[in-house]
C-alpha cells in the first residue's frame, strides 16, 4: 500500500511525535509499504493515512475522509488528544476520533479515555527501543535522569526541586536532557543551577548520546502530568534502567498497576523520598529493576512490527 503518514512535527525536530513517526515509517516500510511523512495532507493519493494527534492533525485527517472515504483512515492518540484536548477541544478532537477506521494508542490504559462507541477501534501497539548494550551506571555519585523537553505538561523541574532538600549523604545528582519550548524555561533550568548543585540541564542532545546517558545512569525519572505512552519509558525498559514515575495513566498503562516506582503528580516530596529509597535501599533498587526487565518483551522491534502487522491487514 501507499501510505501518507501525517505526523506535527517538522522534519529537523527532535520531538517525540517526530521520532514516532519516522520509527513508524521504517517498520511499515520493512513490511513492504511505501511510506511518505508530512507535516499536513496537500491531495496526494494513497490507500491509507496514518495520522498521528487527533487535534493538531485534525484538518488533514478531515481532508483525506472527504477525498477518499472509502480508503482506510487509522488516528494515532497522543497524550495530549487524551488528555488535554478531548476535553478542552472536543469537537476537533472527537471528529477526527470518529472519522477513524481505526485507532492506535501507546499504552493498555489509553482507552478509558475514549468514548465507549469508539472503543472497539483501539488497537495498542507499544513503542519499541533498541538494546543498548552493558551498562555501566557511575560510581562516584548516583545519577538521575530526566529525558524530555521543558514544557507545561511534563512538569520537568519537579525532580531539580525535589533533589533541593536531599540530605547530605545523598550523591543523587539529576542531570535533564531536553529542549526547552520557550525561552523562559531555558531562563528557569539555568537559574536553577546556579542555585542547585544537584542539577544539571544539558539541553537538547542526539538520540546516540541519550543512548549513552541510558548505558551510565542509575534511575530514569519522568514526571510528567500528561503521556500517552512515553517512548522514554520504552527506552529505560529495554536498556535495563529502573523508573520513577509520576503517578499517572500514562505511565501506569506501561509499567502496570503494581510497579512500585510511582509518586503522586507534581509531589517534590514523595519524589524525594523515592530517589533516596532508590539511592540508598539496594532491595527496593532491585525490585524496580526486575520489574523493569521483566516487561521488555512489551518494547521489541518485533512486538511493534507485530501490532502494525496485524493492523494492516485489517485495513485491506
Amino acid at each position: 500500500m501507499r501510505i501518507i503518514l501525517i505526523t506535527p512535527a517538522p522534519p529537523q525536530s527532535r520531538a517525540g511525535n517526530r521520532a514516532t513517526a519516522s520509527r513508524w515509517a521504517s517498520i511499515l516500510r520493512a513490511l513492504g509499504h511505501t511510506v511518505e511523512i508530512a507535516v499536513t495532507y496537500t491531495g496526494q493519493k494513497a490507500d491509507l493515512m496514518l495520522a498521528l494527534h487527533a487535534w493538531r492533525s485534525a484538518e488533514s485527517i478531515q481532508q483525506f475522509s472527504d477525498a477518499f472515504p472509502d480508503h482506510p483512515l487509522i488516528v494515532a492518540i497522543t497524550g495530549t488528544d487524551a488528555y488535554r484536548f478531548i476535553h478542552s477541544h472536543p469537537d476537533t478532537t472527537l471528529r477526527s476520533i470518529h472519522l477513524a477506521d481505526y485507532l492506535v494508542g501507546l499504552h493498555d490504559l489509553i482507552g478509558n479515555t475514549l468514548p465507549e462507541d469508539q472503543r472497539h477501534k483501539l488497537f495498542v501497539i507499544h513503542q519499541s527501543a533498541e538494546p543498548i548494550g552493558k551498562r555501566e551506571p557511575y560510581k562516584r555519585y548516583f545519577h538521575v535522569s530526566v529525558m524530555g523537553h521543558l514544557r507545561d505538561e511534563k512538569d520537568p523541574m519537579r525532580p531539580a526541586i525535589a533533589a533541593r532538600e536531599l540530605p547530605p549523604q545523598s550523591r543523587i545528582q539529576v542531570h535533564h536532557y531536553g529542549k526547552p519550548h520557550t525561552p523562559e524555561w531555558a531562563d528557569l533550568a539555568r537559574a536553577e543551577m546556579r542555585v542547585n548543585p544537584r542539577y544539571v540541564w544539558h539541553g537538547e542532545i542526539a538520540h546516540h548520546k541519550i543512548r549513552q546517558v541510558y548505558r551510565r545512569t542509575h534511575v530514569l525519572v519522568l514526571p510528567s502530568r500528561m503521556e500517552g505512552g512515553a517512548n522514554v519509558i520504552s527506552e529505560a525498559i529495554v536498556a535495563g534502567v529502573p523508573v520513577i514515575a509520576s503517578d499517572i495513566e500514562g505511565s501506569r498503562g506501561l509499567l502496570g498497576e503494581d510497579y512500585a516506582g510511582y509518586y503522586p503528580v507534581e509531589n517534590e516530596q514523595a519524589l524525594a523520598k523515592l530517589l533516596l529509597k532508590a539511592e540508598f535501599d539496594k532491595a527496593f533498587y532491585k525490585k524496580l529493576e526486575q520489574a523493569c526487565i521483566a516487561k521488555r518483551p512489551l518494547f521489541t522491534l518485533e512486538n511493534e512490527t507485530r501490532g502494525w502487522r496485524d493492523l494492516l491487514k485489517r485495513c485491506k
